[in-house]
């Protein structure tokens, strides 16, 4: 009875302060060709965030460009996109060898197998020819690693 209300004792909370916060902002003003280029040398360098890049910029950091070629990409996500494909059909080609031998007789399900099998050689020399498609992509556009 004789106590007293002591309040709980709660942690801070929220993100710990930094060490060094940035505060101080600077305006500058760019015309449309000049803002056009400094947008297109941002994204050159491969920085994260605007402000690391100008900061970057107006104390000498070092200035890296990284130049993607968009067929490269195109072709990656052409290939990528291929390669699940290739997945599903493995997939629906168990599904459809396993329902021939449930469904149909042991010589109609031969013969499907066998029309199954010849397309699936198509699939194969199809796949081959993606390999060396890459092969020369390869040779072309990446460089040799020493």
């Amino acid at each position: 009875m004789n106590q007293k209300n002591v309040p709980r004792a709660r942690g801070k909370g929220g993100r710990p302060p930094k060490d060094n916060p940035a505060t101080h902002r600077l305006t500058v003003n760019l015309t449309d060709t000049q803002h056009a280029e400094f947008l297109t040398l941002y994204e050159q360098s491969g920085v994260a965030s605007l402000s690391g890049f100008i900061a970057a910029r107006i104390f000498e950091a070092e200035f890296r460009v990284i130049q993607t070629d968009a067929s490269a990409i195109d072709f990656v996500m052409k290939l990528s996109a291929f390669y699940g494909q290739i997945r599903s059909v493995g997939v629906n080609y168990n599904q459809v060898v396993k329902q021939l031998h449930t469904t149909f007789g042991e010589k109609k399900a031969l013969s499907m197998l066998y029309k199954l099998e010849q397309q699936t050689i198509e699939i194969a020399q199809i796949g081959r020819g993606v390999l060396t498609l890459c092969e020369e992509f390869k040779g072309k556009f990446l460089p040799e690693q020493p």
